[in-house]
């Protein structure tokens, strides 16, 4: 078995690091943050993810999981050693590589002989040579190993992949990080690095343009009075179409999507090609905020303007407590400018730690601690998440607190005929 070293304990840092303990590799992973490194090596997980938890605490119990402040410390004595550090996104799409190239700089004099750096962060096509000029060095091969990892079933994506990912020129090097995945059942291609990074951006942005034209369809659906589930059931059936992500909602975001669809248009811009069609999916996705902004702004209108619109679900996904670039803001952000109050709950959102006002502090919103609560005296009920205890409501009680009667459901999450039978005025997305 392997020593690796993680360099940096976000989102993927940590899964990919006690993933890989789990696999039976002595890992270190190390972070700039003191008191969350403290936490860490204590077995508190800053983040949300299923099975996360319990692999930590089991990879600390064996010794083959460590935290430690700072890169340099985690890498003198490791074999490999994976750059999973944030790569955000300038105005203009481009990825700024600053900490990246940071930790590329703190590690390279401490790096063993023959070892071997793989780039995890999402990275510009082209940064595996950015890696191997900051370190400047010739005994050390640098891989790139892009993560696709779904928030919300990362541990379970990272040990049974669809397919692992390495592009390296250095055919050894190669063979060294796949051995990594020994205990994966998974196909494992190997190919140039330029290459890797652009399977990356391809699929995000192909999962995201599936995603837009899907809203899409479901807009056209309520123009010509088809039912959008009917639709994408029978599309599915098609082995070349496939059913996954074909599920209107308020739309697409998350950490991943919305940056690397921005990027790779970014990306083929500077190698001259003008990528038109990945400008109209984010396109088509601002659309469908705005519609769905106004389903919620006009389902207000209809009880004559009384009351808040009670909000359930923030978090860009079920399964995560992640609110960047979440869909539900964004709708929100639309509903909040209209002059609606809104009244917000969320199962992963705490109501007193001020999670969204750090991230969004210009969202005016009130946030409670269960979904009756924030119903109480609503003029519309608006579920904005896909949570699984938001199909159990109670909508007999609903009836009863609310002011008006009226539900949109931006996920198609609820049979329409129960509250429809509780006398509610239903509205879903292309139904």
């Amino acid at each position: 078995m392997a020593s690796i070293a993680i360099i940096g304990t976000g989102y993927v840092g940590l899964t990919t690091g006690a993933c890989f303990s789990h696999l039976g590799h002595d890992v270190v992973c190390a972070d700039i943050d003191e008191p969350k490194i403290a936490r860490l090596q204590n077995g508190e997980i800053p983040i949300v993810e299923k099975g996360l938890d319990r692999l930590v605490d089991e990879g600390l119990r064996s010794g083959k999981l460590r935290f430690v402040v700072g890169a340099a410390e985690a890498s003198k004595d490791a074999e490999f050693h994976y750059l999973c550090v944030p790569t955000p996104q300038g105005e203009d799409g481009a990825a700024d590589l600053s900490y990246l190239e940071a930790a590329a700089s703190e590690i390279a004099g401490v790096l063993p002989n023959d070892s071997v750096v793989v780039n995890k962060s999402t990275v510009p096509v082209g940064s595996t040579r950015v890696v191997a000029r900051v370190l400047g060095r010739s005994d050390v091969a640098v891989v790139s190993n892009p993560e696709f990892l779904r928030e919300g079933t990362a541990v379970a994506d990272f040990l049974n992949p669809d397919r692992v990912v390495i592009g390296s020129r250095d055919q050894e090097a190669a063979i060294r990080v796949a051995a990594l995945y020994s205990r994966v059942a998974a196909p494992i291609m190997v190919t140039d690095p330029v290459s890797a990074e652009t399977i990356k951006y391809a699929s995000n942005a192909f999962l995201a343009s599936k995603l837009s034209f899907v809203n899409a369809i479901a807009t056209l659906c309520e123009a010509v009075g088809a039912d959008v589930n009917d639709v994408v059931l029978g599309m599915g059936y098609d082995s070349r179409i496939g059913r996954e992500f074909l599920r209107p909602g308020p739309g697409w975001g998350g950490s991943c999507f919305p940056k690397d669809t921005k990027a790779l248009a970014r990306i083929a811009e500077d190698a001259g090609y003008d990528f038109s069609f990945l400008n109209e999916v984010l396109l088509v996705n601002e659309q469908q905020f705005d519609r769905t902004a106004a389903k919620i702004v006009d389902s207000v209108d209809a009880a004559a303007g009384q009351g808040h619109v009670a909000a359930l679900g923030l978090t860009f996904k079920a399964g995560t407590d992640d609110l960047r670039d979440s869909p539900s803001i964004e709708v929100l952000k639309r509903v909040t400018a209209a002059g609606v109050k809104v009244r917000a709950y969320d199962p992963a959102v705490l109501v007193d730690d001020n999670h969204v006002g750090r991230i969004y502090p210009d969202l005016d919103i009130e946030i409670v601690g269960d979904p009756y609560t924030a119903a109480e005296g609503a003029a519309s009920l608006a579920i904005l998440t896909e949570w699984d205890e938001f199909t159990w409501l109670d909508f007999d009680k609903l009836a009863e607190i609310m002011g008006g009667r009226n539900i949109v459901d931006a996920r198609n999450l609820l049979d329409d005929t129960i509250p429809r039978r509780r006398g509610f005025k239903y509205r879903g997305i292309g139904r």
